[in-house]
C-alpha cells in the first residue's frame, strides 16, 4: 500500500518532513505527487522532483493521503476535491496539515469530523481524518504515524515522543 504526498508549489515541506522520516525509516512506499507529475518549488525554496501526477496514482493502493499547507490555491480545485472525496467513501486515512486543511474541508472531507477548523485543538484525529495546525507539525507526524502502526509497541512510541518533542538524546 502506497502513502501519497500531494505537493505543490509554495507547499510547506517543514510540516510534512518529519512525517516523511518516518515513513521512510519504517520502509513505507511513498509516492510524491503533483498535480501534473513535475517538479515543485516548496515554499523553502527547494526543488523537488515527484514521483509522479495525482492522476497516475492508482486509488486503490493508497492507504494514506497527506496534504500538507502553503498558498494552496493550484491543488483548491475540483480535481482535487473529487479525488479526497472518492478516497473519504473508501475510509483510506486522510491527513491535512494547516492549509492542506482547507482543502480537506472545501472537498468535503471534514462533513460530520471533528477537525482543527471545528476545535481549538492543534491536531485532531476523527473517523481516520488528522487534522494539525502548523505549529503542530511533531504532532501530526506522531499522530499519522501512530494510526498508520508505524511504532513497534509503546516504547518505541514513548521513545519518538521523547526525542521528537521533549528533546531526550537517545544513547
Amino acid at each position: 500500500m502506497k502513502d501519497v504526498f500531494l505537493v505543490y508549489n509554495t507547499s510547506c515541506f517543514y510540516e510534512i518532513i518529519i512525517l516523511n522520516y518516518f515513513m521512510s525509516f519504517t520502509n513505507c512506499d511513498v509516492i510524491l505527487c503533483s498535480l501534473d507529475g513535475k517538479p515543485v518549488k516548496t515554499m523553502e525554496g527547494y526543488s523537488v522532483n515527484v514521483d509522479r501526477a495525482l492522476k497516475d496514482v492508482e486509488k486503490e493502493q493508497i492507504r494514506s493521503f497527506i496534504v500538507p499547507g502553503g498558498n494552496i490555491s493550484n491543488i483548491d480545485n475540483e480535481v482535487v476535491q473529487q479525488y479526497l472525496q472518492e478516497l473519504k467513501k473508501r475510509n483510506i486515512l486522510i491527513a491535512g496539515i494547516c492549509a492542506g486543511v482547507d482543502v480537506l474541508d472545501h472537498a468535503g472531507v471534514l462533513s460530520d469530523v471533528c477537525s482543527t477548523h471545528s476545535t481549538d485543538f492543534d491536531i485532531v484525529n476523527d473517523h481516520h481524518v488528522i487534522t494539525a495546525r502548523a505549529n503542530a507539525y511533531v504532532d501530526f507526524a506522531i499522530e499519522t504515524a501512530k494510526e498508520l502502526g508505524l511504532f513497534k509497541n509503546k516504547e518505541d512510541l514513548q521513545e519518538t515522543i521523547g526525542f521528537w518533542k521533549n528533546y531526550n538524546r537517545i544513547q
